[in-house]
């Protein structure tokens, strides 16, 4: 049995799951190889559960925790519209292969059509070739405005811990 609900990250067992695939990801190859930090899974529920932008998706086969999706709103400037970015998407091991993401993603985009969002939006690793045919049946594309102006290229610019840098100034 396949259930695809929207998290509640307030009850145990969404919270749980939720770090439980997190984590599995995070130490794969594709996920950068290293465990959560403990920070990360004490916290990370309650810090999701407080912003109502942050849509959250489990999967469960047979009662156990198969498959995440978690969902940040943004804005389109351009549409002057709502947009929902997925920011990851997770199938455990065994359960890859049997239609999770693509049932997922639909619950994404009924989210995304409630909430009079404009497009969905995600990033995907260059190698991931699984990933990225998943997407591209599901509807997804690259980005760009204008062809001459290629591709849109995601960008990262990590910020110092200021918990670390306030700890470090006493």
């Amino acid at each position: 049995m396949i259930d695809i609900v929207k998290a509640d990250l307030n009850l145990t067992i969404h919270a749980e799951a939720m770090i439980q695939l997190i984590d599995e990801y995070a130490r794969d190859p594709m996920g950068g190889g290293e465990g959560l930090s403990d920070y990360v899974k004490a916290n990370l529920p309650v810090e999701l559960a407080k912003r109502p932008s942050a849509h959250v998706i489990l999967a469960f086969v047979d009662f156990q925790p198969a498959g995440l999706i978690v969902c940040l709103e943004g804005f389109s400037t351009f549409a002057c519209k709502p947009l929902l970015n997925i920011h990851d998407v997770i199938v455990s091991l065994p359960y890859r292969g049997k239609g999770l993401s693509k049932l997922m993603l639909q619950k994404v985009e009924a989210i995304a059509l409630d909430l009079g969002c404009c497009k969905l939006t995600l990033e995907v690793l260059e190698g991931n070739h699984v990933a990225q045919s998943a997407y591209r049946s599901f509807g997804f594309g690259s980005y760009e405005l204008n062809p001459q102006m290629g591709k849109a290229l995601f960008w990262q610019k990590k910020l110092p811990d200021i918990a670390l840098l306030s700890e470090k100034g006493r």
